[in-house]
């Protein structure tokens, strides 16, 4: 059964960088970060296929952010440099194994398992 942990959220300074972590206690294809800021719908930020770690960004994140695997510890990482105060949001992370699934679209019907999320403020 897949579960996932959240942690390294935190606040910071635009500018500044923050890297969140994710722990999947199962077996996923595809992992992904998804955030939901107050009064927004959820969006897709970043997305890796855990098999051949191709990935996906969201285009206001893409050159700031990079996602990244430790296939030996189950664990996925987000990156974020240059953080701006519109990337204040819960972060969370997302997985699943839906045979062609579209996780490069960060399409949330594809991903089964969510995580419980890890708050990011971006502060001036």
């Amino acid at each position: 059964q897949v579960q996932l942990v959240e942690s390294g959220g935190g606040s910071v300074q635009a500018g500044g960088s923050l890297r969140l972590v994710c722990v999947n206690t199962g077996s996923s294809k595809y992992m992904a970060w998804f955030r939901q800021a107050p009064g927004k719908e959820r969006e897709g930020v970043a997305a890796i296929y855990l098999g051949g770690g191709a990935t996906s960004y969201a285009d206001s994140v893409r050159g700031r952010f990079t996602i990244s695997q430790n296939s030996a510890a189950n664990t996925v990482y987000l990156q974020m440099t240059r953080l701006k105060l519109e990337d204040t949001a819960m972060y969370y992370c997302a997985a699943g194994s839906t045979y062609g699934g579209r996780w490069d679209l960060f399409t949330k019907d594809d991903f089964d398992a969510w995580g419980q999320g890890t708050q990011v403020t971006v502060s001036s």
